[in-house]
C-alpha cells in the first residue's frame, strides 16, 4: 500500500472544502456514485469537528451551509477513475512531442498505467516538490513553457479549490490533464538533469564527414568522453519513485554531479543576459550535465586542455602550471576525450598518419630531395628495413605495407618530446618545431594533436618524484644535437650518451581531460569567456533552442 500524506493544516476555506471532498466524496476506482445522504451526514459531522478544533486554537473557518453541502455532492465534484483513464488515453494519443521522456509518458498511459499523482486524497506535496524545481529552470536558460508549468499550476489550483464545472474544467478532465502533465514534466526534467538534454556522442560524431560516396558516409570521431545515457530501467524506476512517494529524493539525485554546473547557475542567476550570452550559458550548462565516469574535481593532480581557451593547465592542488597550446584546425579538429598520460618519449620518431600522406607526401613520391629535406624515410612494414624512396611509388605509399617516418631530434614535427596517452585517434600532446604558432590568437593549426609551449616544464610536472638526475637527463636529451654531420659542416659537439634518455614512464598516470567550454572558471573561480572556435555552441543550440526562454 502507498503511504498517504497527512494533511498539515489548511490555508483557507476553499482548500478545506477541497480536502473534505477529495477525502470522502471522491473514491477513485469506484464507478458508482456515493449516496448524497451519506455524504451530507459525513460533511455535517466534519463541520462539527472543525468547530471543536477551532475552540482549541485552530484557524477559524466558515461553516458551510446546507445548500453548499448539497451542492458539493453534485456530479461536478465526483472523480471517476474510469473517466480519468479515458481522458489520459486521449491525451496520450494526441501528444506529438518527440523526446524519449514524452514517448515513455504516452506509452505508460496508453497501456493503462496506474494513476501516480492523483488519488482519493487529491494531490499531495509531491506535485509541490516538482514545481519547486520547475520554477527554477529559468536560472539555467530554460523556459517553464517546456515543462508545462503554467498549466500544471492552473490545474493544481482548480483541483485543490474545486474550481471545476464542465467542459475543459470538468473535474475528471482536469485531474487527467494534471496527472499527464506532471508525469511528462517529471520524466523530462529528471532524465535531462541526470544525463543531459542532448546526446553528445551522437551529435559530434556525426558532424564532420571524413569520406562519402554513393554507398556510405563515414565521419570523423570528435567526441570520445564516456558519458552515461539512461539505462533501460531508468524510466520505470522514475515512475516507481512517483508512486512510492520518493519524488523529492529522486529530484535531488538527478541534479548534475559536475561542480561546474552549480558554478554556472550561481554565477548567472538573476543577471540580465544578451542573446549571445544566453545561448553561451545554455550550451555550457548543458555540457556540465553530461554525466561522466570521471571529473577533474575528483583529482588533486591532473592536466586540463580546454580547446576554446588555447591553453593547457597542469594542476596540482592549489598550484597551476599554465601554458599556451595549439590544437587542430577547423577541418582537423582536436577530439574531446578523457584519458591518462602514461609515458613521455624524448626525441621521438613520427610515423606520419595516412591522412597526411594522402594530402602532402604522396605528391612527392620518388623525390629523394623532398624526403631528405624533411628527414623522412620509408619503412617496409614486413621486414622492418628502410626502403629507398626512389623505389616506392605513390600507390605503394597508400598501402599498409609501408610507413613514412620522420627522424627524431631537432626539426621533428613532434618536437623533442611527446606525451602519450591512450586514445582512439592517434593524437598526442607534444613539443613542436613550429614555435611561431604560439604567437597567434587563434592557434588552431595542427592535424589534431596538441602542441605545448612549455614541454620541459610539463615533463617535470608529470614526475611524481622530482629526481634531479632524471630531470637533468630529460633537459639534456631535449637539447642535444643528434643529427648526423653533413659534408662541409663544422664538427658538432660530442653527445654524452650516458645523459640521454629515450622514454620515461609517468607513474602514477596523470589524468587528462580534453574539454570544450566557452565558459569556464579560472583558478580564482572567476568565469572566463572564450570564443566558440569550432562552432560547437551553435551545434548544441540547434538541439536546445526549443527549451530556451
Amino acid at each position: 500500500m502507498r503511504n498517504k500524506h497527512k494533511d498539515k493544516g489548511y490555508k483557507g476555506a476553499a482548500q478545506n472544502i477541497s480536502g473534505i471532498s477529495m477525502r470522502y466524496i471522491l473514491e477513485l476506482g469506484k464507478s458508482s456514485s456515493i449516496l448524497i445522504g451519506k455524504f451530507s451526514s459525513l460533511v455535517l459531522f466534519i463541520c462539527l469537528f472543525l468547530v471543536a478544533c477551532n475552540e482549541k486554537g485552530y484557524v477559524q473557518r466558515p461553516l458551510p451551509s446546507l445548500e453548499a453541502v448539497n451542492d458539493m455532492a453534485n456530479q461536478s465534484f465526483q472523480l471517476d477513475a474510469n473517466k480519468i483513464r479515458q481522458h489520459l488515453y486521449r491525451l496520450a494519443k494526441a501528444d506529438r512531442d518527440s523526446l524519449v521522456a514524452d514517448a515513455r509518458t504516452r506509452r505508460y498511459y496508453r497501456d493503462g498505467g496506474n494513476l501516480l499523482w492523483v488519488d482519493r486524497f487529491g494531490t499531495d506535496t509531491r506535485a509541490d516538490s516538482l514545481l519547486v524545481y520547475l520554477d527554477a529552470v529559468e536560472n539555467m536558460g530554460f523556459s517553464k513553457r517546456v515543462f508545462g508549468v503554467k498549466q500544471i499550476e492552473r490545474d493544481l489550483q482548480r483541483l485543490r479549490t474545486l474550481d471545476v464545472d464542465t467542459g475543459i474544467r470538468d473535474i475528471n478532465r482536469v485531474a487527467a490533464r494534471l496527472e499527464y502533465n506532471l508525469t511528462k514534466a517529471f520524466l523530462r526534467y529528471t532524465a535531462g538533469q541526470h544525463f543531459g538534454f542532448t546526446n553528445p556522442t551522437q551529435i559530434f560524431n556525426r558532424l564532420d564527414i571524413r569520406e562519402q560516396d554513393s554507398v556510405r558516409t563515414t565521419y570523423r570521431g570528435l567526441f570520445d568522453v564516456p558519458v552515461k545515457r539512461p539505462p533501460k530501467d531508468f524510466y520505470p524506476t522514475a515512475l516507481r519513485k512517483i508512486y512510492n512517494d520518493s519524488v523529492a529524493i529522486f529530484l535531488r539525485e538527478s541534479q548534475p554531479q559536475n561542480a561546474l554546473y552549480a558554478q554556472l547557475v550561481k554565477h548567472f542567476k538573476g543577471k540580465s543576459l544578451s542573446e549571445v550570452d544566453r545561448v553561451r550559458l545554455l550550451c555550457n550548462i548543458e555540457r556540465s550535465r553530461w554525466r561522466q565516469d570521471d571529473y577533474p574535481q575528483n583529482h588533486r593532480k591532473y592536466v586540463l586542455v580546454n580547446v576554446p581557451s588555447f591553453h593547457l593547465d597542469a594542476i596540482e592542488g592549489d598550484s597551476v602550471l599554465t601554458m599556451r597550446m595549439a590544437c587542430g584546425t577547423l577541418d582537423t579538429k582536436t577530439p574531446l576525450l578523457n584519458s591518462h598520460i602514461m609515458r613521455m618519449d624524448v626525441n621521438p620518431q613520427w610515423i606520419i598518419p595516412r591522412s597526411i600522406i594522402k594530402k602532402e607526401v604522396i605528391a612527392h613520391a620518388g623525390n629523394t630531395d623532398y624526403f631528405d629535406r624533411h628527414r623522412y624515410f620509408i619503412l617496409n612494414r614486413s621486414t622492418g628495413r628502410r626502403v629507398d624512396p626512389c623505389s616506392v611509388s605513390a600507390g605503394m605509399l597508400l598501402t599498409p605495407d609501408y610507413f613514412v617516418v620522420q627522424e627524431g631530434g631537432e626539426g621533428n614535427s613532434l618536437g623533442r618530446i611527446v606525451f602519450r596517452f591512450n586514445n582512439n585517434f592517434s593524437i598526442f600532446i607534444h613539443d613542436t618545431s613550429s614555435k611561431w604558432a604560439f604567437e597567434r590568437g587563434n592557434r588552431g593549426v595542427s592535424h589534431g594533436c596538441i602542441r605545448v609551449q612549455k614541454p620541459f616544464e610539463l615533463a617535470v610536472f608529470l614526475l611524481k618524484d622530482k629526481d634531479k638526475s632524471l630531470i637533468d637527463k630529460i633537459n639534456y636529451s631535449m637539447q642535444a644535437d643528434l643529427s648526423k654531420r653533413k659534408d662541409g659542416e663544422e664538427p658538432k659537439p660530442r653527445v654524452d650518451y650516458r645523459r640521454l634518455v629515450n622514454s620515461v614512464k609517468v607513474n602514477p598516470n596523470v589524468p587528462l581531460f580534453i574539454t570544450y567550454y566557452t565558459l569556464y572558471p579560472d583558478m580564482a573561480g572567476r568565469i572566463q569567456t572564450y570564443a566558440d572556435v569550432y562552432g560547437y555552441d551553435q551545434v548544441l543550440y540547434r538541439y536546445l533552442r526549443n527549451f530556451a526562454i
